[in-house]
């Protein structure tokens, strides 16, 4: 069994979605606000990889890659993060999120086995389809590292077999059409997306972009495994800075409380 897995395992347990929290690693005082997420009642966490062309991103991510990258952050930085997270957390997931350049082109053997090196989890690469993954996946999979893939509104039942295909850890949904955090979709979409994803497969299925109110959060957690939030986060470490933690921590807080009684509420 996997962290991954464990965690999943052990919040259904609870009867509750997990919480899964994302921040771009190298923007702030990333050490801190690792512990910060954790403090606040995150279950997953997954670090971004800064990349000088986020597609996927909006703005506030965007920024956050920018301002990591000015500030010098490395592949090799995010390895040691992870390390030294591992060793404080030894039970917390960590997955590494980001493109597909970074993660390849020191060879996909490289990197799968620096992840399992540095006590990563899982890893999510947002721009390269399952069609053309003959390197990452497998290395990753040998590495005992699991490989997380990505289902949108447009992953029809066609091709929805070629996602599943090698995802391992959860599935995360990406709930609208377009980049991160500037809008979130319906809530009768998102109920129907998650029952057609999970009767297709055993995966925990995480819903993500857009998510920023524990209302949201909540509304989400009552039919999904997890729930996502990434450019929320990222607004407090920019606006914050240094002081950003404490910040963080009381806003993951709002958010886990919302998710643990959400399945309370009668739907």
């Amino acid at each position: 069994m996997s962290r991954l897995a464990d965690s999943f395992g052990a919040v259904a347990a609870q009867q509750r979605a997990a919480l899964v929290t994302f921040v771009t690693a190298g923007d702030g005082p990333t050490p801190a606000i690792l512990d910060a997420l954790v403090a606040g009642g995150a279950d997953v966490i997954e670090l971004g990889m800064p990349f000088t062309d986020p597609m996927a991103d909006g703005p506030a991510i965007q920024a956050a890659n920018l301002r990591s990258l000015a500030a010098g952050t490395t592949t090799a930085d995010i390895l040691n993060i992870a390390t030294d997270f591992r060793a404080r957390h030894p039970s917390v997931p960590l997955v590494l999120m980001g493109y597909a350049n970074p993660m390849l082109r020191r060879g996909p053997d490289w990197f799968a086995n620096q992840c399992a090196k540095a006590g990563v989890d899982g890893v999510i690469c947002v721009d390269l389809p399952p069609e053309e993954d003959d390197g990452l996946g497998p290395e990753l999979r040998a590495a005992g590292v699991d490989f997380i893939r990505l289902a949108t509104p447009t992953t029809d039942a066609a091709r929805l077999p070629a996602v599943l295909d090698g995802a391992s850890g959860f599935l995360y949904y990406v709930s609208v059409a377009g980049i991160t955090g500037l809008q979130q979709a319906a809530q009768t979409s998102i109920e129907d997306a998650v029952a057609r994803l999970k009767a297709a497969t055993d995966i925990p299925v995480a819903v993500g972009f857009g998510v920023r109110t524990p209302e949201q959060a909540e509304a989400i957690a009552r039919v999904a495994d997890g729930v996502v939030v990434g450019s929320a986060i990222v607004e407090i470490i920019a606006e914050h800075g240094n002081d950003a933690p404490a910040h963080v921590t009381r806003y993951i807080t709002s958010l886990a409380t919302a998710i643990r009684s959400a399945r309370k509420i009668p739907a």
